[in-house]
């Protein structure tokens, strides 16, 4: 489901502000709409052999295996809007409505998934994609031309097994791939292995690749194995190239496994990692503790100089920037702040503040981190779907404002904070109460009309 604020100025410069919501029509969506009932076999953990089976029933069924859920992301192209999850095609909605339009395959040049997190380049308004698959290829690159009608670049990177990588980052000339061992696929439960693996004793590499490059070009830096899902930005810095992303040693995907103590589980993957602890195990204790963390590529040695970039205390995921900065040097990133405790008791990810990283500020008491402020929520209030919107003439890079939705389980009472970036700290200079409960959910987006 889509949950949309709509903020319109009247002529007398009074604002009208207005609250909606709608599922996304996917295909699969419309399938259960026509039982009336959900239909799709859940099949994301478990038992290999009843996931498998599951997978079967759907195929039978639907001719797919899982939904299109289309639940992750909503991102703007050529003055476009489309929701994503990166299993399947992009649905086009219509903004003013909410209305599902169609699936966007541009104009049929681009049939296989699509990552959720597109990245425009700035110069050329040019968007980078990249499509996983459990079939070959199982890692494509495409770029998409300016105003979303032609599939400029579209190569396969000739990887030889399915990972499932999140993220994919642009510079000024450059496409970052992240390749992590998260493998998946649906043949693995015939194997009787879990669909998604990560392999904690694997090998992780960032590959940097000329824009419009095939596999061969590809210059690859091996780095510390990780499993991280987003990034804040990457650019160039005369010879390195700098890639910002949170970091974690292990995958939220699919969950503990079928065989464990839930509760456990969650707190001990979600706490801060403590190597001096009785019983410490490397393979789970802090896996799921995230923190920004900076990898610098050095194009001329090939070395690789990388370490996190705020102290060990505080957990951070969902990292967003001002996007007029993509691919260029920026200043600040603001991410969402993790409540290990909180979290550690359900399982669901729950964030109790917003912070706002310095990147060119050291910390005041440690000064090989940077600097961090921190907008924090009452107690018993979470946030989702953080995001920069930039202000339209706005002169410094964080001249702008973070919006979020905000619930309070106290009160049951949701409402949108905005937050003015150069006084992050401070009260929110709006919330907006709204007329119902709005699920945490996953990411978020602002676009000016």
């Amino acid at each position: 489901m889509l949950h949309a604020v709509y903020f319109k100025k009247s002529n007398l410069g009074e604002w009208c502000i207005s609250y909606m919501n709608k599922y996304v029509n996917s295909e699969t969506f419309e399938l259960e709409s026509k039982k009336n009932q959900p239909a799709f076999i859940p099949a994301a953990d478990g038992q290999p052999y009843a996931m498998f089976v599951g997978f079967v029933f759907n195929m039978l069924r639907f001719g797919k295996p899982v939904k299109d859920s289309a639940n992750t992301n909503i991102f703007e192209h050529a003055g476009r809007v489309f929701a994503i999850a990166e299993n399947h095609l992009p649905y086009e909605i219509n903004i003013d409505s909410l209305e599902t339009l169609r699936p966007y395959n541009i104009n049929g040049d681009w049939e296989q998934p699509f990552t959720s997190h597109p990245k425009k380049v700035c110069s050329s308004g040019e968007l980078v994609i990249m499509g996983i698959n459990p079939q070959k290829p199982h890692y494509l690159v495409g770029v998409i031309s300016s105003d979303g009608q032609r599939l400029l670049h579209k190569v396969d990177l000739g990887f030889e097994e399915a990972k499932f990588i999140h993220d994919i980052g642009v510079t000024t000339k450059y496409n970052i791939i992240m390749d992590y061992p998260l493998r998946f696929g649906i043949s693995r439960t015939l194997q009787q292995k879990p669909i998604f693996d990560n392999d904690m004793n694997g090998k992780s590499r960032i590959g940097v690749m000329p824009r419009f490059g095939d596999a061969e070009s590809i210059r690859w830096f091996d780095v510390e194995n990780h499993c991280s899902y987003h990034l804040f930005n990457c650019f160039e810095d005369e010879n390195e190239v700098i890639v910002r992303g949170c970091r974690t040693l292990g995958s939220v995907i699919p969950g503990p496994p079928h065989n464990v103590d839930n509760l456990n589980w969650y707190k001990r993957v979600f706490s801060p990692q403590d190597k001096n602890s009785e019983g410490f195990d490397p393979s789970l204790d802090g896996i799921l503790f995230s923190r920004p963390y900076e990898w610098r590529l050095n194009l001329e040695s090939g070395i690789t100089c990388e370490g996190y970039i705020t102290n060990e205390d505080v957990a951070m995921d969902f990292p967003v920037i001002n996007e007029n900065f993509t691919g260029i040097r920026n200043k600040y990133g603001y991410t969402q702040v993790v409540d290990s405790i909180a979290t550690s008791k359900t399982g669901l990810f729950k964030y109790k503040m917003i912070a706002k990283l310095h990147f060119e500020e050291p910390d005041k008491e440690n000064k090989k981190f940077i600097s961090v402020e921190y907008h924090t929520l009452q107690d018993r209030q979470f946030c989702s779907g953080v995001k920069f919107i930039p202000k339209k003439n706005g002169r410094d890079e964080d001249d702008g404002w973070v919006i979020t939705y905000v619930h309070d389980e106290g009160t049951n009472i949701s409402q949108v904070y905005i937050i003015d970036a150069k006084r992050f700290s401070d009260e929110p200079t709006a919330k907006i109460t709204l007329p119902q409960r709005v699920p945490y959910g996953f990411h978020g987006n602002f676009f000016y009309k």
